[in-house]
């Protein structure tokens, strides 16, 4: 997309990244109201519309994960961010792949919500 090599990462390989504590940072794309229907525990919500000015960034050693529903959105959203210089990976179908491996989802209140 635009030239731009966009990193993938599929639902197991995320949940052993996170089981063994490596420094992950979430981000949740989707929208308000997909939102509060839950978010992957330690997730950030900034919805797709606010990535422009609000981009996230990765400390140094952390891995920025960017998740939606099915994996579009946040395709699209680590593109912009590839073109801003910020690396970033997609997570291989969204919420719906890492509900289909068990996983569940919890309330924004239990993420970070941006503001």
């Amino acid at each position: 997309m635009f030239g731009i090599n966009i990193h993938e990462v599929d639902v197991s390989t995320l949940k052993s990244w996170l089981d063994a504590g490596e420094s992950v940072r979430l981000v949740d794309v989707r929208t308000p109201a997909e939102i509060s229907r839950g978010i992957i525990t330690g997730a950030e919500a900034v919805p797709m519309h606010l990535i422009p000015v609000k981009p996230p960034k990765a400390i140094e050693g952390e891995k920025l994960v960017i998740y939606c529903r099915s994996g579009a959105r946040s395709a699209q959203v680590c593109a912009f961010l590839g073109q801003q210089g910020v690396e970033a990976y997609n997570l291989r179908g969204g919420v719906i792949a890492w509900a289909s491996i068990g996983e569940s989802l919890v309330t924004p209140e239990a993420g970070i919500m941006a503001g």
